[in-house]
Formats: structure tokens, C-alpha cells, sequence
């Protein structure tokens, strides 16, 4: 039985609308929920190809409020550039929220109270607004549910970065993860990545995709 993620490449292959926006052509689904336990995350990265150590050093930038793309290329994240100098109004604004909540959080574990950090802001100027929207941490059976909403989410290179990171997230917490749920507005394909998704689900490995900026 394929994994979770993998399944959701399928769907989109199978069953995706098709759509033009300013980066290109995209084959989507609307409103689709993932939802990952534990064996399902271990089965995510052991055959996805994630740079988790430079995704590790990205989230303790974003944690630490760096907005410099420069210090994130020091770390070999280069994905950053198309930006220029500085993040604005992206992932670090919000994120250098996140070391506090996780403190309330591990003081408190209320099993009464949904902590939620929000990420974005429709009025703000951005040179890339995060496609993940909000972050909610639960407290169920002394484990952590951790639920995330994603407006847009690029199914071959931004959904398993995000993925990561939320596993990440949640080891802060000083409790066991129970399960981890994505409510995708919208998980697409790039056209110029369908190929190469058809020939991963095909079992070939070592896949590289291309990053539509």
C-alpha cells in the first residue's frame, strides 16, 4: 500500500483539475485533507529526498526572526533568492512567535485549550507570502495533535518541506506526537514536474523537481 503522500501525488495525477496561473500550468485539488501518524511521516521521509538538515537550519532561522536571505544561503538554503535581500512579511514574521507559544505550551499542556499561531496577513506588503496560513497544537491523551492549514501547497517540493517542519515543530513539544493533519486549500502539480512525479510514483528514485518563483 502506497503511503499517505505518495497517494496524494496519485489523486492529483489521476483526478487534478487543470489551471494557468502567473507561474504556470498546474494540475490541483481543492480542499484535501492529509492526515500523517507517525508511521506514515517515517514512511514520507525515508522515500521522499528531504534535506533535513538544511530544512532544520531554515526553521531555527525563522525561529530566530532572520529575515536576510544572505544568512539562509550561509546555511546552503538558496531557494530564497528569487526574494532578493530580505523575507518580508514571510516566514520569520510570524515563526519568532513560535519559541514562546511552544514555552506556554509545555508549561501549561491544557488539554481545555486549542494554542494556534497565525501566519500571514492579506494587508501586508510581501515578496512571498507563507503558504502555510495557521499552525494548532492540541493536547489529547498526553500526545500532541498538531492541525495545519495551507492555503497553496506545491505537492512535490513545498508539501514535504512543510511536512517537515511540522514534525520538527512538534518534537519541541514536550509530549508524543499523535498525528499531524494539513487542510490543503489547494495542492497542485507544476506541469513541468508531472512527468517526473509519474516516473516517482513509478518507483524510480533520486527524482529532482523543478521550483516555480
Amino acid at each position: 500500500m502506497r503511503n499517505q503522500y505518495l497517494n496524494l501525488l496519485n489523486k492529483i495525477m489521476a483526478e487534478g483539475r487543470t489551471q494557468t496561473n502567473k507561474k504556470g500550468s498546474i494540475k490541483y485539488l481543492t480542499n484535501y485533507v492529509l492526515h500523517l501518524e507517525p508511521a506514515d511521516l517515517l514512511d514520507i521521509f525515508e522515500s521522499h529526498g528531504i534535506a533535513r538538515k538544511k530544512l532544520k537550519n531554515e526553521l531555527t532561522l525563522f525561529e530566530a526572526g532572520v529575515r536576510s536571505t544572505e544568512q539562509y544561503r550561509a546555511e546552503g538554503i538558496t531557494w530564497w533568492d528569487y526574494c532578493g535581500p530580505v523575507l518580508i512579511n514571510s516566514y520569520p514574521t510570524y515563526f519568532e512567535k513560535l519559541p514562546a507559544l511552544i514555552r506556554k505550551i509545555n508549561e501549561e499542556k491544557r488539554n481545555s485549550k486549542n494554542y494556534v499561531l497565525f501566519l500571514g496577513d492579506t494587508n501586508a506588503e510581501t515578496n512571498q507570502a507563507p503558504c502555510l496560513s495557521l499552525v494548532q497544537f492540541q493536547i489529547e491523551d498526553k500526545q500532541v495533535v498538531l492541525s495545519a492549514y495551507q492555503r497553496s501547497s506545491d505537492a512535490n517540493l513545498g508539501l514535504p518541506c512543510d511536512i517537515y517542519h511540522l514534525y520538527l515543530i512538534a518534537r519541541q513539544i514536550d509530549l508524543p506526537l499523535k498525528s499531524i493533519t494539513l487542510f490543503l486549500g489547494n495542492v497542485h502539480i507544476y506541469e513541468n514536474n508531472l512527468a517526473r512525479t509519474f516516473e516517482l510514483l513509478n518507483g524510480k528514485e533520486d527524482i529532482k523537481f523543478e521550483l516555480n518563483v
